[in-house]
Protein backbone atom coordinates (compact mmCIF):
# COMPACT_ATOMS: atom_id res chain seq x y z
CA UNK A 1 0.00 0.00 0.00
CA UNK A 2 1.37 3.22 -0.98
CA UNK A 3 0.29 6.50 0.35
CA UNK A 4 1.10 9.67 0.17
CA UNK A 5 0.89 12.32 3.24
CA UNK A 6 0.60 16.41 2.61
CA UNK A 7 1.30 18.87 5.57
CA UNK A 8 0.02 22.39 4.20
CA UNK A 9 1.89 25.20 5.91
CA UNK A 10 1.89 28.87 5.62
CA UNK A 11 4.73 29.27 3.40
CA UNK A 12 5.67 25.31 2.70
CA UNK A 13 4.15 22.18 1.22
CA UNK A 14 5.51 19.05 2.43
CA UNK A 15 5.27 15.91 1.02
CA UNK A 16 5.91 12.13 1.87
CA UNK A 17 5.66 9.11 -0.36
CA UNK A 18 5.31 6.16 2.48
CA UNK A 19 5.18 2.12 1.41
CA UNK A 20 3.11 1.22 4.24
CA UNK A 21 4.86 1.98 7.07
CA UNK A 22 8.18 2.92 5.31
CA UNK A 23 8.93 6.54 4.29
CA UNK A 24 10.57 6.32 0.95
CA UNK A 25 10.50 9.97 -0.65
CA UNK A 26 9.79 13.55 1.28
CA UNK A 27 9.80 16.77 -0.49
CA UNK A 28 9.34 20.05 -0.11
CA UNK A 29 7.58 22.78 -2.48
CA UNK A 30 6.72 26.34 -1.56
CA UNK A 31 2.88 27.83 -1.99
CA UNK A 32 0.41 25.27 -2.29
CA UNK A 33 2.47 22.41 -4.41
CA UNK A 34 -0.70 21.76 -6.46
CA UNK A 35 1.04 20.96 -9.64
CA UNK A 36 3.78 19.22 -8.39
CA UNK A 37 1.26 16.85 -6.31
CA UNK A 38 -0.45 16.39 -9.53
CA UNK A 39 2.81 15.48 -11.64
CA UNK A 40 3.24 13.00 -8.52
CA UNK A 41 -0.46 11.38 -9.07
CA UNK A 42 0.34 10.82 -12.67
CA UNK A 43 2.45 9.06 -11.99
CA UNK A 44 0.30 6.53 -10.76
CA UNK A 45 0.62 3.74 -7.98
CA UNK A 46 -0.63 5.82 -4.51
CA UNK A 47 -3.37 3.81 -2.88
CA UNK A 48 -4.04 6.42 -0.42
CA UNK A 49 -3.55 10.46 0.46
CA UNK A 50 -4.34 12.58 3.63
CA UNK A 51 -3.95 16.25 3.56
CA UNK A 52 -3.51 18.61 6.72
CA UNK A 53 -3.59 21.75 6.45
CA UNK A 54 -3.03 25.02 8.60
CA UNK A 55 -5.80 26.52 5.64
CA UNK A 56 -9.32 26.03 5.79
CA UNK A 57 -10.68 25.79 2.49
CA UNK A 58 -9.02 22.48 0.47
CA UNK A 59 -11.65 22.51 -1.62
CA UNK A 60 -9.52 22.99 -4.39
CA UNK A 61 -7.26 19.55 -3.98
CA UNK A 62 -10.15 17.37 -4.24
CA UNK A 63 -10.85 17.46 -7.80
CA UNK A 64 -7.06 16.24 -8.50
CA UNK A 65 -7.20 12.95 -6.47
CA UNK A 66 -10.76 12.00 -8.27
CA UNK A 67 -10.39 8.34 -9.92
CA UNK A 68 -6.49 8.29 -8.80
CA UNK A 69 -6.36 7.80 -4.86
CA UNK A 70 -8.82 7.84 -1.81
CA UNK A 71 -8.38 11.16 -0.03
CA UNK A 72 -8.75 11.87 3.79
CA UNK A 73 -8.81 15.28 5.20
CA UNK A 74 -7.07 14.74 8.59
CA UNK A 75 -8.91 16.73 11.49
CA UNK A 76 -9.24 16.34 15.34
CA UNK A 77 -11.94 13.83 14.88
CA UNK A 78 -9.34 11.31 13.25
CA UNK A 79 -7.85 11.27 16.62
CA UNK A 80 -9.82 8.75 18.01
CA UNK A 81 -7.15 6.20 18.45
CA UNK A 82 -5.52 8.55 20.88
CA UNK A 83 -7.26 9.49 24.28
CA UNK A 84 -7.49 13.22 23.59
CA UNK A 85 -8.11 14.91 26.85
CA UNK A 86 -7.86 18.45 25.28
CA UNK A 87 -10.53 20.53 26.30
CA UNK A 88 -11.16 22.40 22.89
CA UNK A 89 -10.15 19.51 20.65
CA UNK A 90 -11.02 21.04 17.06
CA UNK A 91 -8.57 23.85 18.60
CA UNK A 92 -5.75 21.48 18.65
CA UNK A 93 -3.35 22.66 16.14
CA UNK A 94 -3.06 19.48 13.30
CA UNK A 95 0.54 19.30 13.12
CA UNK A 96 0.88 19.13 16.96
CA UNK A 97 -1.84 16.45 16.80
CA UNK A 98 0.25 14.61 13.89
CA UNK A 99 2.97 14.64 16.00
CA UNK A 100 1.66 13.00 19.34
CA UNK A 101 0.26 10.34 16.61
CA UNK A 102 3.40 9.51 14.82
CA UNK A 103 5.32 9.48 18.36
CA UNK A 104 2.62 6.80 19.63
CA UNK A 105 2.95 4.85 16.40
CA UNK A 106 6.85 4.86 16.66
CA UNK A 107 7.51 4.54 20.42
CA UNK A 108 3.59 2.35 21.39
CA UNK A 109 3.76 2.10 25.04
CA UNK A 110 6.01 4.81 25.59
CA UNK A 111 5.42 7.99 27.54
CA UNK A 112 6.61 10.65 24.78
CA UNK A 113 7.72 14.34 24.47
CA UNK A 114 7.42 15.57 21.05
CA UNK A 115 9.20 19.66 20.75
CA UNK A 116 8.11 21.06 17.46
CA UNK A 117 10.63 23.80 17.47
CA UNK A 118 9.39 26.07 14.50
CA UNK A 119 8.03 29.68 14.26
CA UNK A 120 6.34 28.94 18.14
CA UNK A 121 8.01 26.16 19.73
CA UNK A 122 5.52 23.32 21.01
CA UNK A 123 5.61 20.77 23.92
CA UNK A 124 3.38 18.00 23.84
CA UNK A 125 3.51 14.72 25.70
CA UNK A 126 1.35 11.82 25.20
CA UNK A 127 1.76 8.98 27.80
CA UNK A 128 2.19 5.16 26.96
CA UNK A 129 -1.35 4.39 27.00
CA UNK A 130 -1.66 6.96 24.70
CA UNK A 131 -3.19 9.33 27.04
CA UNK A 132 -2.83 13.39 25.75
CA UNK A 133 -3.61 15.97 28.46
CA UNK A 134 -2.33 19.12 26.70
CA UNK A 135 0.88 20.90 25.92
CA UNK A 136 2.39 24.32 25.49
CA UNK A 137 3.26 26.57 23.46
CA UNK A 138 6.37 29.26 23.63
CA UNK A 139 7.75 32.03 21.48
CA UNK A 140 10.24 30.27 19.02
CA UNK A 141 14.05 31.75 18.00
CA UNK A 142 13.26 33.99 15.13
CA UNK A 143 9.58 35.40 17.34
CA UNK A 144 11.87 35.77 20.37
CA UNK A 145 14.40 38.26 18.68
CA UNK A 146 12.05 40.00 16.63
CA UNK A 147 10.27 40.61 19.66
CA UNK A 148 13.02 42.15 21.70
CA UNK A 149 13.70 44.54 18.69
CA UNK A 150 9.92 45.25 18.03
CA UNK A 151 9.12 46.39 21.54
CA UNK A 152 12.01 48.58 22.78
CA UNK A 153 13.45 51.66 21.62
CA UNK A 154 17.43 50.51 21.92
CA UNK A 155 17.36 46.98 21.11
CA UNK A 156 18.64 46.04 17.80
CA UNK A 157 17.28 43.03 15.38
CA UNK A 158 20.25 40.42 16.01
CA UNK A 159 19.89 37.47 13.04
CA UNK A 160 20.39 33.76 14.53
CA UNK A 161 23.81 32.65 14.92
CA UNK A 162 23.68 28.88 15.26
CA UNK A 163 27.23 28.73 16.32
CA UNK A 164 26.20 31.19 19.15
CA UNK A 165 26.96 28.81 22.62
CA UNK A 166 27.52 30.97 25.74
CA UNK A 167 25.20 31.50 28.84
CA UNK A 168 26.43 35.18 28.76
CA UNK A 169 26.86 37.85 26.18
CA UNK A 170 30.03 40.42 26.15
CA UNK A 171 28.18 42.54 24.12
CA UNK A 172 24.85 43.98 23.25
CA UNK A 173 24.58 41.33 20.20
CA UNK A 174 25.46 38.69 22.11
CA UNK A 175 23.57 39.13 25.48
CA UNK A 176 20.40 39.10 22.76
CA UNK A 177 21.25 36.22 21.29
CA UNK A 178 21.98 34.85 25.36
CA UNK A 179 18.70 35.69 26.18
CA UNK A 180 17.28 34.00 22.96
CA UNK A 181 18.99 31.44 22.64
CA UNK A 182 20.64 29.73 25.46
CA UNK A 183 17.13 30.95 27.24
CA UNK A 184 15.05 28.68 25.22
CA UNK A 185 17.72 25.58 25.71
CA UNK A 186 17.39 26.43 29.50
CA UNK A 187 13.90 26.26 28.93
CA UNK A 188 13.68 23.47 26.93
CA UNK A 189 15.97 21.51 29.22
CA UNK A 190 13.57 22.72 32.27
CA UNK A 191 10.55 20.99 30.60
CA UNK A 192 12.61 17.61 29.80
CA UNK A 193 13.58 17.65 33.21
CA UNK A 194 10.23 17.87 34.81
CA UNK A 195 8.68 15.24 32.66
CA UNK A 196 11.84 12.86 33.09
CA UNK A 197 11.42 12.84 37.07
CA UNK A 198 7.75 11.67 36.63
CA UNK A 199 8.26 9.27 33.91
CA UNK A 200 12.15 8.16 34.05
CA UNK A 201 11.52 6.10 30.51
CA UNK A 202 10.73 9.10 28.39
CA UNK A 203 11.36 9.33 25.02
CA UNK A 204 12.18 13.40 23.34
CA UNK A 205 11.32 13.46 19.61
CA UNK A 206 12.11 17.06 18.39
CA UNK A 207 11.02 18.15 15.02
CA UNK A 208 10.79 21.72 13.26
CA UNK A 209 13.06 24.25 11.26
CA UNK A 210 15.55 25.23 14.04
CA UNK A 211 15.56 21.48 15.71
CA UNK A 212 18.83 20.91 14.93
CA UNK A 213 20.62 23.88 16.91
CA UNK A 214 18.56 22.27 20.24
CA UNK A 215 19.52 18.51 19.78
CA UNK A 216 22.72 19.43 19.54
CA UNK A 217 23.20 20.87 22.70
CA UNK A 218 20.97 18.35 23.88
CA UNK A 219 22.92 15.34 23.05
CA UNK A 220 25.69 16.55 24.66
CA UNK A 221 23.83 17.04 27.94
CA UNK A 222 22.65 14.79 30.82
CA UNK A 223 19.04 13.91 28.31
CA UNK A 224 21.32 12.49 25.20
CA UNK A 225 20.49 9.03 25.69
CA UNK A 226 16.78 9.97 25.61
CA UNK A 227 16.95 12.73 22.70
CA UNK A 228 15.84 11.64 19.19
CA UNK A 229 15.57 14.45 16.32
CA UNK A 230 12.59 13.22 14.01
CA UNK A 231 12.19 15.70 11.10
CA UNK A 232 9.32 13.57 9.89
CA UNK A 233 7.28 13.27 12.45
CA UNK A 234 3.86 14.86 11.65
CA UNK A 235 4.34 13.07 8.07
CA UNK A 236 4.97 9.99 10.29
CA UNK A 237 1.84 10.65 12.13
CA UNK A 238 -0.74 11.34 9.03
CA UNK A 239 0.84 8.12 7.57
CA UNK A 240 -0.50 6.30 10.84
CA UNK A 241 -4.08 7.52 10.43
CA UNK A 242 -4.44 6.58 6.63
CA UNK A 243 -3.50 2.99 8.56
CA UNK A 244 -5.88 3.34 11.71
CA UNK A 245 -8.94 5.08 9.29
CA UNK A 246 -8.49 2.14 6.95
CA UNK A 247 -8.19 -0.56 9.82
CA UNK A 248 -11.17 1.11 11.51
CA UNK A 249 -13.46 1.49 8.32
CA UNK A 250 -12.67 -1.58 6.32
Amino acid sequence: MVNLVIDIGNTLTKVALFSGHDLTETRAFSGSGKEEIQDLLQVGGIDNAIISSVKENQDDYQEIFEGKAKLLRFSAEHSWWIDNRYRTPNTLGLDRLAAIIGAAALHPERNCLCIDAGTCITYDFIDSERRYFGGVIAPGLQMRLRSMNAFTERLPLVPIEKEFDSEYGRDTSEAILAGAMTGTYHEMSGFINSYITRFPDLKVLICGGDANFFVSRLKNSIFAHIVEPEPNLVLIGLNEVIHQYNDKNF
